[in-house]
């Protein structure tokens, strides 16, 4: 049996950055985050301190509650994720609504966690958040993807006159375009093709560029449209 190439590339440690207005939560998840290795760069207490000071520190990945004062974690979400393209966001909430996960994933949030998981949990969310996995508190992955698809539902706006076709893509990329519109982690993908989990990002990250998309939310509703899904 073929096994999927392991990856040989050094680990660079992951930066974070914790946004939350609790004091006592946030030092909590920041010292638990630190003991398993990452690299707490920056906490901030607000929405607005965070949009400062995330560009200075450069976090991989930011975890973030909704509930913000001076300015909400969705707007914070939207902001960053536009300005730091290599920036991933994990919303670590105590809301579990399906109108507040669907919320951030529209603005941009790979994963959502509530805030009950357990440290262990937290911390596998946030490696895989790194490497750009969706990660979700279990059944909120359904509630997402049928999102997609009622958004792929919906008409797309009218192309304007004279634009040009969409890039083609090559076999490769259309196939793993295919199994990210069927809710597949890049993980699985890996698994499914019998190759690198970095390959998987590679080709995801091209198929992004060529489409001029920002994110795996209208990745998916691009696939969905066109009935890759389905096949």
């Amino acid at each position: 049996m073929n096994e999927a190439p392991s990856q040989t590339e050094p680990q660079r440690t992951i930066r974070v950055m914790v946004v939350d207005d609790h004091p006592m939560w946030r030092d909590a998840v920041a010292r638990d985050l630190a003991e398993a290795g990452f690299d707490v760069v920056a906490t901030a207490g607000d929405g607005e301190q965070a949009v400062r000071r995330a560009p200075a520190v450069a976090p991989d990945v930011l975890v973030l509650d909704l509930n913000l004062p001076v300015k909400p974690g969705v707007q914070v979400c939207k902001e960053l994720v536009g300005t730091l393209p290599g920036l991933r966001v994990l919303v670590l909430s105590a809301s579990g609504e399906h109108a507040d996960v669907l919320e951030a994933v529209k603005s941009g949030a790979t994963g959502y966690l509530l805030k009950s998981a357990g440290a262990e949990e937290l911390i596998d969310a946030v490696r895989r958040t790194a490497v750009g996995d969706p990660v979700f508190t279990p059944g909120l992955a359904g509630l997402v993807l049928g999102e997609y698809r009622r958004l792929a539902s919906e008409p797309a706006p009218a192309a304007g006159a004279g634009e040009p076709e969409a890039p083609r893509l090559t076999d490769r990329e259309t196939e793993v375009l295919r199994l990210v519109a069927k809710g597949l982690s890049y993980k699985q993908i890996a698994e499914r093709l019998v190759i690198s989990h970095r390959t998987v990002q590679n080709h995801v990250q091209n198929t992004l560029g060529k489409l001029q998309l920002h994110n795996r939310v209208e990745l998916v509703r691009y696939a969905i449209e066109r009935g890759l899904d389905e096949g």
